[in-house]
């Protein structure tokens, strides 16, 4: 983006009277500004070096760093690396912490050590940048911020910010070889603006996502949205928009966690968490191991990065959301979802459906409509779509077989009385035992 940075754009446009141009004679030429937020991980690191690049090789007169960051991911090489190329870059490299509200911690504050001009914008922080991780910064500059922070009039007091600046364009103005132009608006008040062009560089659009998902909240809610939804995904019939989801998330979480400083023993107390919610899910009832995956998820939560503290609204969205999803949300939906009334079901052995998923030995078949969980104990198993017909009921899982290859047909089962021999029973009853051979002469008990 190519443009020209006036200081009061909340001003009427005020009507030319007199122009003075400051630096005149001076090449215009344009300051590159690039956008810098968020923990300096290996896109936002290659981002920088590459803006460094491409003013060097384009003639800037100036690169200007608007920073918002609080610490620094990469290794101590790879940072320091940055910060020597800063040094080196034949166009001054510049760093402003703004807008308001912004803060230069960490590590990341060793920039301003080697800037060649810094600014802070009036309600910002800078500072707890630590020990140096390269020699040949301006250790005058980071002495006073090692192990503490402080707010624009203390770092122009301090001599850490050299340049004015409650804007961007306050500090672009005052920066040496810009050319800027004095003008009188129509009340009489003057300002200064750049006649220098301004170009404004930020991520990509790929770039932004990958350095999103790399920042600890979003890493953190990504896995845990991630994990749920294919654990909700393995208790439904089939694969759908849920495993998808969840599968992206979980790709995308593993991708912040592999660049953030991410402990493993949390994420194997996060393994287990899940685990254990999954076992109740199971069941349909939340009990003892439900209790475990609440205590095992709460310590993950809290511990789960090295150096970084999550807030208490991420902290309170995770744990909370998870309770309501697998206290409450599944063992509800697996219920509803494989269940029907619990009395009058007899009429269900021996009817005939067909497999959603195959049956080896466990799978969901459907029977009139309605999906059920099923299970099979023969030796062969049942491929998806095939026909079944149901052997029996434990609870809320039917016992089934293939159409073909049963050993006789299980809806005369219950209520049969001999009728000569070849004949076969046709009143339908409770299943209370075998069907007694014709001319027996006796008829099944209940």
């Amino acid at each position: 983006m190519v443009g020209v940075l006036g200081l009061s754009a909340d001003r009427p446009v005020a009507a030319e009277t007199s122009t003075t141009v400051i630096n005149e004679g001076g090449p215009a030429g344009f300051v590159a500004i690039a956008k810098v937020s968020g923990l300096f991980d290996p896109v936002l690191t290659d981002f920088v070096s590459t803006s460094i690049d491409e003013a060097n090789a384009e003639g800037a007169v100036g690169l200007i760093l608007q920073t918002d960051s609080t610490g620094v991911v990469v290794d101590d090489a790879t940072f320091a690396a940055l910060l020597v190329k800063m040094r080196a870059s034949k166009v001054p490299v510049d760093v402003w912490v703004g807008p308001s509200g912004s803060s230069l911690t960490g590590t990341a504050a060793q920039l301003v050590g080697a800037a060649q001009q810094v600014g802070v914008a009036p309600g910002s922080r800078l500072g707890d940048a630590g020990e140096p991780v390269v020699g040949g910064l301006d250790t005058a500059r980071l002495a006073p911020i090692t192990d503490r922070t402080v707010n624009a009039q203390e770092a122009a007091d301090l001599g850490i910010s050299t340049v004015d600046a409650p804007t961007v364009g306050d500090f672009l103005i005052n920066l040496p070889g810009v050319t800027t132009v004095e003008r009188t608006a129509e009340n009489g008040e003057t300002r200064r603006e750049p006649l220098t062009q301004v170009r404004f560089g930020q991520l990509s659009l790929v770039s932004n996502l990958m350095h999103t998902v790399a920042s600890p909240a979003v890493a953190y809610l990504l896995l845990t949205v991630g994990v749920a939804l294919i654990i909700f995904e393995l208790f439904t019939a089939g694969v759908g928009v849920a495993g998808v989801v969840g599968a992206g998330s979980f790709i995308l979480a593993g991708y912040g966690l592999w660049v953030l400083p991410t402990r493993w023993w949390a994420l194997a107390l996060f393994a287990l968490a899940m685990f254990a919610f999954a076992v109740d899910v199971q069941t349909g009832v939340p009990r003892v191991w439900t209790g475990i995956g609440v205590v095992a998820f709460a310590v993950c939560s809290f511990t789960l990065y090295d150096g970084f503290s999550l807030s208490w609204i991420t902290l309170l969205v995770g744990i909370v959301g998870v309770m309501l999803a697998f206290i409450g949300g599944m063992p509800s939906m697996v219920r509803t979802r494989f269940s029907t009334p619990t009395i009058g079901r007899e009429w269900m052995i021996g009817e005939l459906g067909r497999a959603v998923t195959a049956v080896a030995p466990d799978g969901v078949v459907q029977i009139r409509d309605a999906l059920w969980r099923a299970t099979t104990n023969r030796a062969t198993p049942i491929e998806e779509l095939d026909r079944v017909r149901v052997v029996s009921i434990d609870g809320l899982v039917l016992e089934v077989e293939p159409e073909s290859g049963g050993a006789r047909d299980y809806r005369d089962r219950s209520g049969r009385r001999g009728r000569g021999e070849g004949s076969e029973a046709t009143e339908e009853g409770t299943d209370d035992g075998p069907s007694t051979p014709s001319g027996a002469g006796t008829e099944p008990t209940g």
